[in-house]
């Protein structure tokens, strides 16, 4: 059976006006929405793992347990293909430190980027807006190729670290270097020829969003194999009168009004696929333009695990209203 789980990026405090939730808060937040597990962003305020000391995720790991709340796993911003010597390696060090809070706090999974280019902090809210910037910059001083190959040796070192706890690296098919699709992720995945290197397969990084091209890419990551996933919450909101809406054309790099989250579920229930998907808020909830609370966030969540329950338990979608 497909399962749901919160991602701590929804509350950290990045994307909307207000605080971030501690981790211990946000398993206790996951349980009281109806979420079966937490997956761990590593970035303060929240989880950065030098933060967390061994008695601290003794207790995580209690309180988890206590509130039956799978941690399902521990998610990296990596970024293996820097030109900056020092960037590359502090990122090394980073995705260890991951590995090993995976290991103490019992994640099966470390997720990773071939890059992430990064956040900011800007009038109070995240932004993605001056660290592509940089990143396009940095590009300048290498090749593509060269890159596609950091990233390839970055996974490789990271998967033997989490071979000795018997942890599973997951690829998320992210760009950039990776492009949106499967295709790339799929590549990077079968170059890097470890065993536990699987992928993290998002069906909202597809730019074709027809069941064709889910059934496909599903069919083709099959054999290396889908360990991890996430849905965006960003899109979905309720009405006065209860109905889930969703938002159109919010992924500006799709071929679609909207995620095809029905043929996605399909498809995973058709190999069989029991792991989790992870709900995300990862932009800045604004509405209007204005940012906005976490009373946002929380309307937003609610009404996504709803779709997405609703989905998986009978197949097929609740009432919506395309907006």
């Amino acid at each position: 059976m497909i399962k749901l789980a919160l991602f701590t990026v929804t509350y950290c405090g990045l994307w909307y006006k207000g605080p971030a939730l501690s981790l211990e808060d946000q398993i206790v937040k996951a349980r009281e929405l109806g979420f079966d597990g937490l997956a761990v962003e590593t970035k303060r305020p929240v989880a950065l793992p030098c933060d967390l000391d061994r008695k601290r995720r003794v207790k995580i790991r209690e309180l988890a347990d206590s509130y039956q709340v799978k941690l399902c796993a521990v998610e990296t911003m990596s970024n293996f293909v820097s030109p900056i010597i020092e960037e590359r390696e502090n990122n090394l060090c980073m995705v260890k430190e991951a590995i090993e809070l995976a290991k103490d706090l019992e994640a099966p999974i470390v997720k990773v980027f071939a890059a992430w280019a990064g956040t900011s902090r800007y009038d109070g809210l995240g932004t993605y807006e001056f660290s592509y910037r940089l990143f396009d910059y940095k590009r300048n001083f290498v090749t593509m190729d060269k890159m596609w190959r950091w990233a390839v040796e970055g996974i490789r070192d990271a998967a033997r670290w989490a071979e000795e706890y018997g942890i599973v690296v997951a690829l998320q098919n992210h760009p950039p270097v990776v492009s949106y699709g499967y295709e790339d992720a799929l590549q990077m995945v079968k170059e890097v020829a470890m065993d536990n290197v699987k992928l993290c397969l998002d069906v909202p990084l597809f730019t074709d969003q027809s069941d064709e091209y889910i059934h496909e890419a599903v069919e083709a990551c099959r054999e290396v194999g889908i360990v991890h996933s996430h849905y965006g919450s960003h899109a979905f909101g309720l009405d006065e009168d209860g109905v889930i809406t969703i938002k159109k054309g919010r992924y500006r790099w799709m071929k679609a009004e909207r995620v095809n989250y029905p043929a996605f579920i399909r498809e995973l229930k058709r190999i069989g696929y029991d792991g989790f998907i992870a709900s995300e808020e990862c932009a800045p909830v604004l509405e209007n333009h204005i940012p906005q609370g976490i009373d946002v966030v929380d309307r937003r969540v609610k009404a996504a695990l709803r779709y997405m329950k609703t989905l998986i338990e009978t197949g097929a979608e609740p009432e919506i209203r395309l907006v």
